[in-house]
Protein backbone atom coordinates (compact mmCIF):
# COMPACT_ATOMS: atom_id res chain seq x y z
CA UNK A 1 0.00 0.00 0.00
CA UNK A 2 1.21 3.54 -0.77
CA UNK A 3 2.91 5.27 2.19
CA UNK A 4 0.78 8.40 1.86
CA UNK A 5 -2.39 6.30 2.00
CA UNK A 6 -1.18 4.61 5.21
CA UNK A 7 -0.46 7.98 6.84
CA UNK A 8 -3.90 9.32 5.89
CA UNK A 9 -5.53 6.14 7.21
CA UNK A 10 -3.74 6.39 10.58
CA UNK A 11 -4.74 10.05 10.84
CA UNK A 12 -8.39 9.16 10.19
CA UNK A 13 -8.28 6.54 12.94
CA UNK A 14 -6.91 9.18 15.28
CA UNK A 15 -9.77 11.56 14.44
CA UNK A 16 -12.30 8.79 15.02
CA UNK A 17 -10.69 8.21 18.42
CA UNK A 18 -11.25 11.87 19.28
CA UNK A 19 -14.93 11.59 18.38
CA UNK A 20 -15.23 8.42 20.46
CA UNK A 21 -13.51 9.91 23.51
CA UNK A 22 -15.62 13.07 23.46
CA UNK A 23 -18.93 11.28 22.86
CA UNK A 24 -19.64 11.26 26.62
CA UNK A 25 -19.73 15.07 26.60
CA UNK A 26 -22.94 15.10 24.53
CA UNK A 27 -26.33 14.47 26.13
CA UNK A 28 -28.50 17.31 24.79
CA UNK A 29 -28.95 19.52 21.74
CA UNK A 30 -27.04 22.28 23.52
CA UNK A 31 -24.09 19.90 23.89
CA UNK A 32 -24.47 18.64 20.30
CA UNK A 33 -24.61 22.08 18.68
CA UNK A 34 -22.40 24.29 20.89
CA UNK A 35 -20.69 22.14 23.49
CA UNK A 36 -23.16 23.24 26.12
CA UNK A 37 -21.49 26.67 26.12
CA UNK A 38 -18.72 25.25 28.34
CA UNK A 39 -15.59 25.35 26.17
CA UNK A 40 -12.26 27.02 26.90
CA UNK A 41 -10.91 29.85 24.76
CA UNK A 42 -8.19 27.88 22.98
CA UNK A 43 -10.71 25.33 21.68
CA UNK A 44 -13.17 28.03 20.58
CA UNK A 45 -10.40 30.12 19.01
CA UNK A 46 -9.19 27.10 17.05
CA UNK A 47 -12.63 26.39 15.61
CA UNK A 48 -13.17 30.10 14.81
CA UNK A 49 -9.90 30.03 12.89
CA UNK A 50 -10.54 26.69 11.20
CA UNK A 51 -13.99 27.71 9.90
CA UNK A 52 -12.16 30.21 7.66
CA UNK A 53 -9.58 27.61 6.68
CA UNK A 54 -9.91 24.55 4.47
CA UNK A 55 -8.30 22.73 1.54
CA UNK A 56 -9.38 25.77 -0.54
CA UNK A 57 -6.52 27.65 1.15
CA UNK A 58 -4.07 25.17 -0.41
CA UNK A 59 -5.83 25.00 -3.80
CA UNK A 60 -7.80 28.05 -4.94
CA UNK A 61 -5.94 30.51 -2.69
CA UNK A 62 -2.53 28.90 -3.30
CA UNK A 63 -3.25 29.05 -7.05
CA UNK A 64 -4.06 32.74 -6.74
CA UNK A 65 -0.75 33.26 -4.88
CA UNK A 66 1.10 31.42 -7.68
CA UNK A 67 -0.58 33.58 -10.34
CA UNK A 68 -0.76 36.98 -8.64
CA UNK A 69 1.69 37.10 -5.75
CA UNK A 70 0.57 38.68 -2.49
CA UNK A 71 -2.84 39.85 -3.74
CA UNK A 72 -4.57 36.83 -2.19
CA UNK A 73 -3.09 37.62 1.24
CA UNK A 74 -5.43 40.62 1.43
CA UNK A 75 -8.37 38.28 2.06
CA UNK A 76 -6.68 36.63 5.02
CA UNK A 77 -5.39 39.91 6.45
CA UNK A 78 -8.97 41.18 6.17
CA UNK A 79 -10.07 38.08 8.11
CA UNK A 80 -7.49 38.93 10.78
CA UNK A 81 -8.92 42.46 10.94
CA UNK A 82 -12.40 40.99 11.38
CA UNK A 83 -11.18 38.78 14.25
CA UNK A 84 -9.46 41.80 15.80
CA UNK A 85 -12.85 43.54 15.87
CA UNK A 86 -14.25 40.34 17.41
CA UNK A 87 -11.66 40.67 20.16
CA UNK A 88 -12.20 44.37 20.76
CA UNK A 89 -16.02 44.28 20.82
CA UNK A 90 -18.12 41.58 19.15
CA UNK A 91 -16.96 38.19 20.51
CA UNK A 92 -18.14 38.70 24.12
CA UNK A 93 -21.37 40.24 22.83
CA UNK A 94 -22.00 37.15 20.70
CA UNK A 95 -21.54 34.86 23.70
CA UNK A 96 -23.81 37.09 25.77
CA UNK A 97 -26.66 36.39 23.36
CA UNK A 98 -27.16 33.22 25.47
CA UNK A 99 -28.67 31.15 22.63
CA UNK A 100 -28.06 27.65 21.24
CA UNK A 101 -28.33 28.61 17.55
CA UNK A 102 -27.77 31.96 15.86
CA UNK A 103 -31.31 31.97 14.44
CA UNK A 104 -32.66 32.09 18.00
CA UNK A 105 -30.97 35.50 18.25
CA UNK A 106 -32.61 36.50 14.96
CA UNK A 107 -36.01 35.48 16.38
CA UNK A 108 -35.46 37.59 19.51
CA UNK A 109 -34.40 40.61 17.46
CA UNK A 110 -36.76 40.39 14.45
CA UNK A 111 -39.57 37.98 15.37
CA UNK A 112 -40.78 34.51 14.35
CA UNK A 113 -41.40 35.28 10.67
CA UNK A 114 -37.76 36.25 10.28
CA UNK A 115 -36.77 33.14 12.20
CA UNK A 116 -38.16 31.02 9.37
CA UNK A 117 -36.91 33.34 6.60
CA UNK A 118 -33.35 33.29 7.91
CA UNK A 119 -33.54 29.57 8.67
CA UNK A 120 -34.23 28.69 5.05
CA UNK A 121 -32.10 31.40 3.44
CA UNK A 122 -28.94 30.88 5.50
CA UNK A 123 -28.59 27.15 4.94
CA UNK A 124 -27.94 27.23 1.14
CA UNK A 125 -25.00 29.61 1.62
CA UNK A 126 -23.36 27.16 4.04
CA UNK A 127 -23.97 24.24 1.70
CA UNK A 128 -22.45 26.07 -1.29
CA UNK A 129 -19.39 27.16 0.70
CA UNK A 130 -18.86 23.62 1.97
CA UNK A 131 -19.19 22.34 -1.61
CA UNK A 132 -16.37 24.67 -2.66
CA UNK A 133 -14.22 23.39 0.23
CA UNK A 134 -14.93 19.79 -0.72
CA UNK A 135 -14.04 20.51 -4.35
CA UNK A 136 -10.73 22.00 -3.21
CA UNK A 137 -10.01 18.91 -1.13
CA UNK A 138 -10.81 16.64 -4.09
CA UNK A 139 -8.29 18.52 -6.26
CA UNK A 140 -5.52 17.69 -3.81
CA UNK A 141 -6.71 14.12 -3.15
CA UNK A 142 -7.06 13.28 -6.84
CA UNK A 143 -3.58 14.64 -7.50
CA UNK A 144 -2.15 12.47 -4.71
CA UNK A 145 -3.99 9.21 -5.32
CA UNK A 146 -4.68 9.52 -9.05
CA UNK A 147 -8.45 9.02 -8.76
CA UNK A 148 -11.05 10.63 -11.00
CA UNK A 149 -12.21 13.99 -9.57
CA UNK A 150 -15.89 13.03 -9.31
CA UNK A 151 -15.03 9.73 -7.62
CA UNK A 152 -12.75 11.58 -5.20
CA UNK A 153 -15.47 14.12 -4.36
CA UNK A 154 -17.97 11.37 -3.58
CA UNK A 155 -15.56 9.25 -1.52
CA UNK A 156 -14.08 12.11 0.48
CA UNK A 157 -17.52 13.64 0.96
CA UNK A 158 -18.84 10.37 2.40
CA UNK A 159 -15.88 10.12 4.79
CA UNK A 160 -16.50 13.67 6.01
CA UNK A 161 -20.22 12.95 6.32
CA UNK A 162 -19.73 9.85 8.47
CA UNK A 163 -17.34 11.63 10.82
CA UNK A 164 -19.56 14.72 11.04
CA UNK A 165 -22.73 12.83 11.87
CA UNK A 166 -21.24 10.57 14.54
CA UNK A 167 -19.79 13.39 16.64
CA UNK A 168 -21.36 16.53 18.04
CA UNK A 169 -19.74 19.92 18.55
CA UNK A 170 -17.44 18.59 21.30
CA UNK A 171 -15.82 16.14 18.87
CA UNK A 172 -15.84 18.73 16.07
CA UNK A 173 -14.19 21.49 18.11
CA UNK A 174 -11.74 19.17 19.86
CA UNK A 175 -10.58 17.84 16.49
CA UNK A 176 -10.43 21.42 15.17
CA UNK A 177 -7.84 22.28 17.80
CA UNK A 178 -5.67 19.26 17.05
CA UNK A 179 -5.94 19.89 13.31
CA UNK A 180 -4.98 23.53 13.80
CA UNK A 181 -1.85 22.51 15.69
CA UNK A 182 -0.79 19.92 13.10
CA UNK A 183 -1.57 22.13 10.09
CA UNK A 184 0.37 25.06 11.51
CA UNK A 185 3.30 22.75 12.30
CA UNK A 186 3.31 21.24 8.79
CA UNK A 187 2.90 24.55 6.99
CA UNK A 188 5.55 26.27 9.11
CA UNK A 189 8.07 23.60 8.15
CA UNK A 190 7.01 23.82 4.48
CA UNK A 191 7.52 27.60 4.59
CA UNK A 192 10.97 27.11 6.18
CA UNK A 193 11.96 24.71 3.38
CA UNK A 194 10.66 27.16 0.74
CA UNK A 195 12.63 30.03 2.27
CA UNK A 196 15.77 27.87 2.46
CA UNK A 197 15.41 26.60 -1.12
CA UNK A 198 14.64 30.10 -2.38
CA UNK A 199 17.61 31.76 -0.68
CA UNK A 200 15.54 33.86 1.71
CA UNK A 201 12.25 35.74 1.71
CA UNK A 202 13.59 38.79 -0.15
CA UNK A 203 15.08 36.54 -2.83
CA UNK A 204 11.76 34.73 -3.34
CA UNK A 205 9.94 38.05 -3.74
CA UNK A 206 12.56 39.46 -6.12
CA UNK A 207 12.44 36.26 -8.22
CA UNK A 208 8.66 36.42 -8.61
CA UNK A 209 8.01 36.77 -12.36
CA UNK A 210 7.27 40.20 -13.82
CA UNK A 211 5.99 38.78 -17.11
CA UNK A 212 3.46 36.03 -17.72
CA UNK A 213 1.40 34.73 -20.63
CA UNK A 214 -2.30 35.16 -19.87
CA UNK A 215 -4.90 34.08 -22.44
CA UNK A 216 -2.19 33.87 -25.09
CA UNK A 217 -0.91 37.40 -24.45
CA UNK A 218 2.27 38.41 -22.61
CA UNK A 219 1.38 40.69 -19.71
CA UNK A 220 3.48 42.42 -17.05
CA UNK A 221 2.75 42.56 -13.35
CA UNK A 222 4.12 42.93 -9.82
CA UNK A 223 4.34 40.76 -6.71
CA UNK A 224 1.98 43.12 -4.88
CA UNK A 225 -0.87 43.48 -7.40
CA UNK A 226 -0.29 40.52 -9.71
CA UNK A 227 -0.94 40.24 -13.45
CA UNK A 228 -3.59 40.82 -16.05
CA UNK A 229 -4.39 44.39 -14.93
CA UNK A 230 -5.01 47.35 -17.21
CA UNK A 231 -6.46 49.47 -14.40
CA UNK A 232 -4.55 49.28 -11.09
CA UNK A 233 -7.38 51.25 -9.46
CA UNK A 234 -9.68 48.21 -9.83
CA UNK A 235 -7.31 46.17 -7.68
CA UNK A 236 -7.31 48.95 -5.06
CA UNK A 237 -11.11 49.13 -5.04
CA UNK A 238 -11.34 45.34 -4.72
CA UNK A 239 -8.89 45.33 -1.79
CA UNK A 240 -10.79 48.02 0.13
CA UNK A 241 -14.16 46.31 -0.24
CA UNK A 242 -12.74 42.88 0.59
CA UNK A 243 -11.82 44.36 3.98
CA UNK A 244 -15.36 45.62 4.40
CA UNK A 245 -16.84 42.26 3.35
CA UNK A 246 -14.66 40.18 5.67
CA UNK A 247 -15.34 42.58 8.54
CA UNK A 248 -19.10 42.20 8.08
CA UNK A 249 -18.91 38.43 7.66
CA UNK A 250 -16.97 37.92 10.89
CA UNK A 251 -18.99 40.45 12.92
CA UNK A 252 -22.69 39.67 12.63
CA UNK A 253 -25.29 37.50 14.34
CA UNK A 254 -25.36 34.79 11.65
CA UNK A 255 -21.66 34.05 12.16
CA UNK A 256 -21.70 34.49 15.92
CA UNK A 257 -21.97 30.69 16.25
CA UNK A 258 -18.18 30.57 16.51
CA UNK A 259 -18.37 31.98 20.04
CA UNK A 260 -21.59 30.43 21.37
CA UNK A 261 -19.55 27.48 22.65
CA UNK A 262 -17.26 29.61 24.84
CA UNK A 263 -17.82 29.18 28.57
CA UNK A 264 -18.08 32.93 29.22
CA UNK A 265 -17.51 36.41 27.78
CA UNK A 266 -13.80 36.53 28.62
CA UNK A 267 -13.09 33.18 26.97
CA UNK A 268 -14.94 34.34 23.84
CA UNK A 269 -12.75 37.45 23.71
CA UNK A 270 -9.51 35.48 24.11
CA UNK A 271 -10.69 32.99 21.46
CA UNK A 272 -11.05 35.85 18.98
CA UNK A 273 -7.53 37.06 19.77
CA UNK A 274 -6.11 33.58 19.08
CA UNK A 275 -7.92 33.45 15.72
CA UNK A 276 -6.64 36.96 14.90
CA UNK A 277 -3.01 36.07 15.62
CA UNK A 278 -3.16 32.84 13.61
CA UNK A 279 -4.85 34.53 10.66
CA UNK A 280 -2.25 37.34 10.70
CA UNK A 281 0.79 35.08 10.46
CA UNK A 282 -0.94 32.48 8.28
CA UNK A 283 -0.66 34.08 4.80
CA UNK A 284 3.12 34.43 4.99
CA UNK A 285 3.42 30.78 5.98
CA UNK A 286 0.82 29.28 3.63
CA UNK A 287 1.74 31.08 0.41
CA UNK A 288 5.54 31.08 0.58
CA UNK A 289 5.75 27.74 -1.32
CA UNK A 290 3.49 29.08 -4.12
CA UNK A 291 5.56 32.25 -4.44
CA UNK A 292 8.74 30.17 -4.49
CA UNK A 293 7.73 27.84 -7.35
CA UNK A 294 6.35 30.81 -9.34
CA UNK A 295 9.80 32.38 -9.05
CA UNK A 296 11.37 29.13 -10.21
CA UNK A 297 9.39 29.35 -13.44
CA UNK A 298 7.47 26.10 -12.87
CA UNK A 299 4.78 25.67 -15.56
CA UNK A 300 1.91 24.02 -13.66
CA UNK A 301 -0.21 23.81 -16.83
CA UNK A 302 2.45 21.50 -18.30
CA UNK A 303 2.75 19.53 -15.05
CA UNK A 304 -1.02 19.00 -14.72
CA UNK A 305 -2.44 19.18 -18.28
CA UNK A 306 -5.66 17.40 -17.28
CA UNK A 307 -6.51 20.29 -14.89
CA UNK A 308 -6.93 22.82 -17.71
CA UNK A 309 -7.42 26.37 -16.44
CA UNK A 310 -7.36 25.10 -12.84
CA UNK A 311 -3.73 23.92 -13.04
CA UNK A 312 -2.58 26.70 -10.70
CA UNK A 313 -4.68 25.11 -7.94
CA UNK A 314 -2.02 22.37 -7.76
CA UNK A 315 0.75 24.83 -6.76
CA UNK A 316 1.06 23.78 -3.12
CA UNK A 317 0.80 20.08 -3.95
CA UNK A 318 3.61 20.42 -6.51
CA UNK A 319 5.89 22.04 -3.94
CA UNK A 320 5.29 19.35 -1.31
CA UNK A 321 5.81 16.53 -3.83
CA UNK A 322 9.03 18.01 -5.24
CA UNK A 323 10.71 19.69 -2.28
CA UNK A 324 9.48 18.02 0.92
CA UNK A 325 10.70 14.68 2.33
CA UNK A 326 9.02 11.31 1.71
CA UNK A 327 5.90 10.98 3.86
CA UNK A 328 5.20 14.71 4.14
CA UNK A 329 2.65 14.53 1.33
CA UNK A 330 0.66 12.01 3.36
CA UNK A 331 0.84 14.16 6.49
CA UNK A 332 -0.20 17.24 4.52
CA UNK A 333 -3.13 15.53 2.78
CA UNK A 334 -4.25 14.16 6.16
CA UNK A 335 -4.15 17.67 7.61
CA UNK A 336 -6.04 19.04 4.58
CA UNK A 337 -8.68 16.34 4.92
CA UNK A 338 -8.99 17.27 8.55
CA UNK A 339 -9.15 21.02 7.85
CA UNK A 340 -11.91 20.57 5.30
CA UNK A 341 -13.72 18.17 7.61
CA UNK A 342 -13.59 20.74 10.38
CA UNK A 343 -15.08 23.42 8.11
CA UNK A 344 -17.75 21.03 6.84
CA UNK A 345 -18.35 19.71 10.36
CA UNK A 346 -19.03 23.23 11.54
CA UNK A 347 -21.31 23.89 8.56
CA UNK A 348 -23.22 20.64 8.95
CA UNK A 349 -23.47 21.04 12.71
CA UNK A 350 -24.65 24.64 12.35
CA UNK A 351 -27.18 23.85 9.60
CA UNK A 352 -28.67 20.87 11.40
CA UNK A 353 -28.85 22.93 14.58
CA UNK A 354 -30.75 25.69 12.81
CA UNK A 355 -33.14 23.23 11.15
CA UNK A 356 -33.84 21.25 14.32
CA UNK A 357 -34.12 24.09 16.83
CA UNK A 358 -35.69 26.74 14.61
CA UNK A 359 -37.99 24.68 12.39
CA UNK A 360 -38.46 21.10 13.56
CA UNK A 361 -38.89 21.99 17.23
CA UNK A 362 -40.34 25.47 16.72
CA UNK A 363 -42.94 24.48 14.10
CA UNK A 364 -43.35 20.69 13.84
CA UNK A 365 -42.60 19.15 17.24
CA UNK A 366 -42.73 21.68 20.06
CA UNK A 367 -42.79 18.94 22.72
CA UNK A 368 -40.02 16.77 21.22
CA UNK A 369 -37.62 15.16 23.71
CA UNK A 370 -33.88 15.88 23.69
CA UNK A 371 -33.20 12.31 22.54
CA UNK A 372 -35.52 12.77 19.54
CA UNK A 373 -33.95 16.12 18.66
CA UNK A 374 -30.41 14.69 18.71
CA UNK A 375 -31.54 11.82 16.43
CA UNK A 376 -33.20 14.24 14.00
CA UNK A 377 -30.01 16.33 14.07
CA UNK A 378 -27.97 13.38 12.81
CA UNK A 379 -30.51 12.61 10.07
CA UNK A 380 -30.50 16.27 9.01
CA UNK A 381 -26.69 16.33 8.96
CA UNK A 382 -26.77 13.34 6.59
CA UNK A 383 -29.11 15.17 4.22
CA UNK A 384 -26.94 18.30 4.21
CA UNK A 385 -23.82 16.18 3.67
CA UNK A 386 -25.32 14.64 0.53
CA UNK A 387 -26.34 18.10 -0.70
CA UNK A 388 -22.75 19.32 -0.23
CA UNK A 389 -21.43 16.43 -2.33
CA UNK A 390 -23.88 17.34 -5.12
CA UNK A 391 -22.78 20.99 -5.03
CA UNK A 392 -19.10 19.99 -5.19
CA UNK A 393 -19.79 17.80 -8.23
CA UNK A 394 -21.56 20.71 -9.94
CA UNK A 395 -18.69 23.11 -9.21
CA UNK A 396 -16.24 20.59 -10.65
CA UNK A 397 -18.24 20.57 -13.89
CA UNK A 398 -17.64 24.32 -14.29
CA UNK A 399 -14.22 23.93 -15.87
CA UNK A 400 -13.84 27.59 -16.78
CA UNK A 401 -14.50 28.98 -13.28
CA UNK A 402 -11.64 29.02 -10.79
CA UNK A 403 -12.17 28.05 -7.16
CA UNK A 404 -10.92 31.47 -6.10
CA UNK A 405 -13.49 33.34 -8.21
CA UNK A 406 -16.26 30.97 -7.10
CA UNK A 407 -15.53 31.64 -3.43
CA UNK A 408 -15.44 35.40 -4.04
CA UNK A 409 -18.78 35.42 -5.91
CA UNK A 410 -20.52 33.35 -3.24
CA UNK A 411 -19.24 35.64 -0.50
CA UNK A 412 -20.13 38.90 -2.26
CA UNK A 413 -23.47 38.01 -3.86
CA UNK A 414 -24.93 35.45 -1.43
CA UNK A 415 -23.21 35.75 1.94
CA UNK A 416 -22.75 39.51 2.24
CA UNK A 417 -26.38 40.70 1.83
CA UNK A 418 -27.49 38.29 4.58
CA UNK A 419 -25.03 39.82 7.01
CA UNK A 420 -26.45 43.35 6.66
CA UNK A 421 -29.56 43.01 8.87
CA UNK A 422 -27.65 40.62 11.14
CA UNK A 423 -24.98 43.32 11.63
CA UNK A 424 -27.01 46.54 11.66
CA UNK A 425 -29.62 44.94 13.94
CA UNK A 426 -26.98 44.98 16.68
CA UNK A 427 -26.87 48.77 16.72
CA UNK A 428 -30.17 50.05 15.30
CA UNK A 429 -33.02 49.12 17.61
CA UNK A 430 -36.04 50.98 16.26
CA UNK A 431 -36.81 49.05 13.10
CA UNK A 432 -40.01 47.22 12.14
CA UNK A 433 -39.75 43.43 12.12
CA UNK A 434 -40.20 43.34 8.35
CA UNK A 435 -36.86 45.15 8.01
CA UNK A 436 -35.16 41.77 8.42
CA UNK A 437 -36.81 39.79 5.62
CA UNK A 438 -37.33 42.94 3.52
CA UNK A 439 -33.59 43.57 3.47
CA UNK A 440 -33.00 40.00 2.24
CA UNK A 441 -35.48 40.52 -0.60
CA UNK A 442 -33.75 43.74 -1.65
CA UNK A 443 -30.39 41.98 -1.33
CA UNK A 444 -31.59 39.17 -3.61
CA UNK A 445 -32.67 41.65 -6.27
CA UNK A 446 -29.35 43.53 -6.05
CA UNK A 447 -27.35 40.29 -6.29
CA UNK A 448 -29.33 39.16 -9.35
CA UNK A 449 -28.81 42.50 -11.07
CA UNK A 450 -25.06 42.61 -10.39
CA UNK A 451 -24.53 38.92 -11.12
CA UNK A 452 -26.62 38.48 -14.27
CA UNK A 453 -27.56 41.87 -15.74
CA UNK A 454 -24.53 44.16 -15.45
CA UNK A 455 -21.78 43.33 -17.95
CA UNK A 456 -18.23 44.58 -18.47
CA UNK A 457 -19.44 46.59 -21.49
CA UNK A 458 -21.98 48.42 -19.30
CA UNK A 459 -19.30 49.54 -16.86
CA UNK A 460 -16.92 50.59 -19.63
CA UNK A 461 -19.66 52.68 -21.25
CA UNK A 462 -20.64 54.30 -17.92
CA UNK A 463 -17.08 55.55 -17.37
CA UNK A 464 -16.09 56.01 -21.05
CA UNK A 465 -13.15 53.62 -20.75
CA UNK A 466 -11.16 52.91 -23.92
CA UNK A 467 -9.26 49.79 -22.82
CA UNK A 468 -11.31 46.63 -22.27
CA UNK A 469 -11.25 44.90 -18.89
CA UNK A 470 -9.15 41.77 -18.58
CA UNK A 471 -10.75 38.59 -17.23
CA UNK A 472 -9.20 39.13 -13.81
CA UNK A 473 -10.25 42.80 -13.68
CA UNK A 474 -13.86 41.96 -14.45
CA UNK A 475 -13.87 39.20 -11.82
CA UNK A 476 -12.49 41.59 -9.18
CA UNK A 477 -14.74 44.44 -10.27
CA UNK A 478 -17.83 42.25 -10.20
CA UNK A 479 -17.12 41.36 -6.58
CA UNK A 480 -16.51 45.02 -5.70
CA UNK A 481 -19.67 46.16 -7.53
CA UNK A 482 -21.72 43.61 -5.61
CA UNK A 483 -20.34 44.80 -2.30
CA UNK A 484 -20.82 48.50 -3.15
CA UNK A 485 -24.40 47.91 -4.33
CA UNK A 486 -25.28 45.99 -1.18
CA UNK A 487 -23.76 48.63 1.08
CA UNK A 488 -25.67 51.44 -0.61
CA UNK A 489 -28.96 49.80 -1.63
CA UNK A 490 -29.41 46.81 0.70
CA UNK A 491 -27.93 48.57 3.72
CA UNK A 492 -29.75 51.77 2.79
CA UNK A 493 -33.08 49.90 2.75
CA UNK A 494 -32.52 48.65 6.30
CA UNK A 495 -31.60 52.17 7.50
CA UNK A 496 -34.65 53.70 5.80
CA UNK A 497 -36.94 51.16 7.50
CA UNK A 498 -36.44 53.12 10.73
CA UNK A 499 -38.71 55.80 9.24
CA UNK A 500 -41.59 53.30 9.42
CA UNK A 501 -40.95 52.13 12.96
CA UNK A 502 -43.93 51.82 15.27
CA UNK A 503 -43.97 50.39 18.80
CA UNK A 504 -44.02 46.58 18.64
CA UNK A 505 -46.55 44.27 20.24
CA UNK A 506 -45.97 43.65 23.94
CA UNK A 507 -44.46 40.17 23.53
CA UNK A 508 -42.14 41.44 20.80
CA UNK A 509 -41.01 44.38 22.91
CA UNK A 510 -40.10 41.91 25.65
CA UNK A 511 -38.04 39.82 23.22
CA UNK A 512 -36.20 42.86 21.86
CA UNK A 513 -35.59 44.15 25.39
CA UNK A 514 -34.17 40.75 26.36
CA UNK A 515 -31.96 40.74 23.26
CA UNK A 516 -30.33 44.07 24.07
CA UNK A 517 -30.24 43.30 27.81
CA UNK A 518 -28.32 40.09 27.11
CA UNK A 519 -25.89 41.95 24.86
CA UNK A 520 -25.11 44.38 27.68
CA UNK A 521 -24.76 41.76 30.44
CA UNK A 522 -21.35 40.02 30.75
CA UNK A 523 -21.42 36.26 31.22
CA UNK A 524 -19.17 34.82 33.94
CA UNK A 525 -18.68 31.08 34.36
CA UNK A 526 -17.42 29.73 37.65
CA UNK A 527 -17.90 26.91 40.13
CA UNK A 528 -16.33 23.55 40.84
CA UNK A 529 -18.30 21.72 38.16
CA UNK A 530 -17.04 24.10 35.44
CA UNK A 531 -13.46 23.84 36.74
CA UNK A 532 -13.66 20.05 36.58
CA UNK A 533 -14.89 20.25 32.98
CA UNK A 534 -12.05 22.67 32.16
CA UNK A 535 -9.51 20.21 33.53
CA UNK A 536 -11.11 17.35 31.61
CA UNK A 537 -10.78 19.32 28.35
CA UNK A 538 -7.13 20.16 29.04
CA UNK A 539 -6.12 16.65 30.06
CA UNK A 540 -7.94 14.73 27.30
CA UNK A 541 -6.96 16.98 24.42
CA UNK A 542 -3.45 17.58 25.76
CA UNK A 543 -2.85 13.82 25.96
CA UNK A 544 -4.21 13.23 22.45
CA UNK A 545 -2.09 16.01 20.94
CA UNK A 546 1.02 14.76 22.76
CA UNK A 547 0.46 11.30 21.28
CA UNK A 548 0.02 12.89 17.83
CA UNK A 549 3.30 14.78 18.30
CA UNK A 550 5.16 11.58 19.17
CA UNK A 551 3.55 9.91 16.14
CA UNK A 552 4.79 12.66 13.81
CA UNK A 553 8.30 12.39 15.28
CA UNK A 554 8.38 8.62 14.62
CA UNK A 555 8.23 9.49 10.89
CA UNK A 556 11.93 10.25 11.43
CA UNK A 557 12.52 6.58 10.50
CA UNK A 558 11.25 7.06 6.93
CA UNK A 559 13.93 6.80 4.20
CA UNK A 560 14.92 10.46 3.82
CA UNK A 561 18.15 12.46 3.91
CA UNK A 562 19.07 13.79 7.35
CA UNK A 563 17.46 17.21 6.72
CA UNK A 564 14.23 15.46 5.69
CA UNK A 565 14.21 13.40 8.89
CA UNK A 566 14.73 16.54 10.95
CA UNK A 567 11.68 18.13 9.27
CA UNK A 568 9.48 15.48 10.92
CA UNK A 569 11.26 15.98 14.24
CA UNK A 570 10.57 19.73 14.05
CA UNK A 571 6.88 19.15 13.22
CA UNK A 572 6.53 16.61 16.02
CA UNK A 573 8.23 18.82 18.60
CA UNK A 574 5.86 21.70 17.83
CA UNK A 575 2.80 19.44 18.22
CA UNK A 576 4.14 17.70 21.33
CA UNK A 577 5.00 21.02 23.01
CA UNK A 578 1.41 22.23 22.63
CA UNK A 579 0.06 18.96 24.07
CA UNK A 580 2.37 19.09 27.08
CA UNK A 581 1.45 22.72 27.76
CA UNK A 582 -2.24 21.75 27.89
CA UNK A 583 -1.58 18.88 30.29
CA UNK A 584 0.56 21.17 32.44
CA UNK A 585 -2.33 23.70 32.54
CA UNK A 586 -4.55 21.23 34.45
CA UNK A 587 -5.49 22.86 37.77
CA UNK A 588 -4.63 20.10 40.25
CA UNK A 589 -5.62 22.27 43.24
CA UNK A 590 -9.30 21.87 42.35
CA UNK A 591 -8.96 18.09 42.07
CA UNK A 592 -6.95 17.88 45.32
CA UNK A 593 -9.60 19.92 47.13
CA UNK A 594 -12.33 17.60 45.86
CA UNK A 595 -10.45 14.49 46.96
CA UNK A 596 -9.87 16.02 50.38
CA UNK A 597 -13.57 16.90 50.70
CA UNK A 598 -14.59 13.35 49.74
CA UNK A 599 -12.22 11.83 52.31
CA UNK A 600 -13.67 13.87 55.17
Amino acid sequence: MDLNTVIVGIYFLFLIAIGWMFRTFTSSTSDYFRGGGNMLWWMVGATAFMTQFSAWTFTGAAGKAYNDGSAVAIIFIANAFGYLMNYLYFAPKFRQLRVITVIEAIRMRFGRVNEQVFTWSSMPNSVISAGIWLNGLAIIASGIFGFDMNTTIILTGLVVLVMSVTGGSWAVIASDFMQMVIIMAVTVTAAVVAVYQGGGVSEIISNFPTERIVDGTTTTGTFIAGFNLNYLSIFSIWAVFIFIKQFSITNNMLNSYRYLAAKDSNNARKAALLACVLMTIGPIIWFMPSWFIAGQGVDLAAQYPEAGSKAADFAYLYFVQEYMPVGMVGLLIAAMFAATMSSMDSGLNRNSGIFVKNFYQAILRKDASEKELVLVSKITSTFFGIAIIMVALFINSLKGLSLFDTMMYVGALIGFPMTIPAFLGFFIRKTPDWAGWGTLVVGGIVSYYVGFVITADHVQNWFNLDIAFTGREWSDLKVALGLIAHMVLTGGFFMLSTLFYKPLAEHREKDVDLFFSNLATPLVSEGTEQQNLDNKQRRMLGTLISVAGVGVMTMFVLPNPFWGRMIFVLCGVIVLAVGLLLVKAVDTKVEDAQIEAENK
